[in-house]
């Protein structure tokens, strides 16, 4: 099966009271918290994640919260790659509870960061969306999300103004883009094998 890039959105929830608090507490900074994906639901792209698959790859995702490394971007791009230039927020901590991941996410003090937070601060509804190379499969009205997935990170974006209606980058022409290469490192494709290995009954 051809892998494609697959995204998935949800909205963040904030009040201006909580952007208060949230500087207040950390020295100035923005940290965002609440669920920022879920499996086992048909999401608005017509996808569903499989739990587990998604709690192996927010297992395998740890790396690279631990590491600080956990970057994400403002809008998706179209490539796997998570560019630095465009780096606005970072992870600091994914975890499952049921069939949802909960995350806390920092904005950063960077040109891309500063947009996310001046929207933010304006009152503008944004979405966290992950950004995953993999092949889906169709199973009556939903395509459901096969083993291969592999998440990337979690991107910053517009909430779609009519339910459906969010332009989903599905991968279309994206072969070529897609070099797990620049995305994951050497050891973190060790990680990956020794979490697989370890996940054997």
């Amino acid at each position: 099966m051809e892998k494609k890039l697959l995204t998935e959105w949800s909205p963040i929830s904030f009040t201006s009271d909580m952007l208060k608090e949230s500087k207040e507490l950390n020295d100035g900074k923005i940290i965002l918290k609440g669920p920022i994906q879920k499996s086992n639901t048909l999401n608005q792209n017509g996808r569903i994640y499989p739990r587990p698959i998604l709690e192996r790859e927010i297992l395998n995702y740890q790396k690279l919260i631990q590491e600080n490394r956990a970057m994400g971007e403002c809008d998706h791009p179209d490539t796997s790659v998570v560019e630095l230039k465009n780096v606005s927020h970072v992870v600091k901590e994914a975890y499952m509870q049921g069939d949802v991941v909960y995350g806390t996410i920092e904005i950063l003090n960077t040109p891309s960061g500063k947009i996310i937070q001046s929207l933010i601060e304006s009152g503008i509804t944004l979405g966290i969306s992950s950004r995953g190379v993999g092949s889906t499969k169709n199973q009556g009205n939903a395509q459901i999300v096969q083993d291969d997935f592999q998440l990337i990170c979690f991107d910053m974006v517009s909430e779609p103004s009519t339910p459906g209606a969010f332009v989903v980058k599905e991968g279309k022409n994206l072969k070529q883009n897609i070099d797990l290469s620049k995305t994951f490192n050497k050891s973190d494709r060790i990680n990956r094998i020794f979490n697989e290995i370890l996940s054997w009954d």
